[in-house]
């Protein structure tokens, strides 16, 4: 079942033109999100803030505006079978809403941490880093190939060996009572969710900092975590580089500042 240019559709295939820039490109923006208690008001969906994601990102390409109600009907078609949501706009402006579950082991990956990948080659960079585009082939490529290595996530790197975000979402690092995300400067995806955890954290009189990370400077965190809409927080067990490994205490004090947040 999806949503495709104002028509709930119940099957699993969808029909598109030969010369979609969509198919042939990767021509499209996206955003996903979680719906709590089956709401667009609820306040941790955010459903204004990702339809402003789309807009920004179509105003800058030129592309066509969506026609907000029939976006908005189709997510609520879809809300009763589906907690994520994953809004895409072509450059026409038609609108397509999959669905899709929250993962099963959710839970345990927040309690127990996961490990991940330091995807160190110029292969898994992402193109148009400020935006959600459809051409999202590094980041997948990345987490392609973490998982084949019996890994759950890839942390993406840039040409300097910096630290960006991961394969899905982006980082968190804590210690010495101060937590640090990367800076948007280095070419990261300015997630909603980051940007709520900044500004939630920032009223809770937390200090948070936006700042470059480098191996060495990494190597001093005493807790890394990845965060995104749909899965909230998660917390790195083990990050492998190559022959050497970070090991972390995924019941930390400091996560809990975090997940206070998604408490509301």
């Amino acid at each position: 079942m999806y949503w495709y240019d104002g028509q709930l559709i119940e099957q699993d295939q969808i029909c598109l033109p030969l010369t979609e820039p969509g198919l042939i490109y990767g021509a499209t923006v996206f955003t996903t999100l979680r719906v709590y208690q089956q709401s667009l008001e609820h306040p941790l969906t955010q459903w204004e803030a990702h339809c402003h994601r789309l807009e920004h990102s179509l105003k800058d390409f030129a592309w066509t505006l969506p026609s907000w109600p029939q976006l908005r009907q189709g997510a609520k078609c879809l809300i009763p079978h589906y907690p994520v949501l994953r809004l895409t706009i072509f450059p026409d402006g038609r609108e397509w809403i999959m669905g899709r579950f929250l993962p099963e082991d959710l839970a345990a990956s927040q309690r127990q941490g996961i490990r991940a990948w330091v995807a160190n080659h110029s292969l898994f960079q992402r193109t148009l880093n400020a935006y959600k585009t459809g051409n999202y082939l590094g980041p997948w490529l990345a987490l392609q190939k973490a998982q084949s290595l019996g890994f759950r996530e890839a942390i993406l790197v840039n040409s300097q060996g910096n630290w960006l975000e991961s394969s899905t979402g982006n980082l968190w690092g804590y210690k010495a009572g101060k937590w640090y995300t990367p800076s948007l400067e280095d070419g990261i995806l300015p997630g909603i969710g980051r940007s709520q955890l900044i500004s939630w954290l920032s009223n809770q009189k937390i200090e948070i900092n936006e700042s470059q990370w480098t191996l060495e400077w990494v190597k001093e965190l005493e807790i890394i975590a990845y965060t995104n809409s749909v899965v909230e927080i998660i917390p790195f067990s083990q990050i492998v580089l190559g022959e050497k490994q970070l090991v972390f205490d995924v019941s930390h004090r400091g996560l809990q500042q975090l997940k206070n947040y998604y408490q509301l």
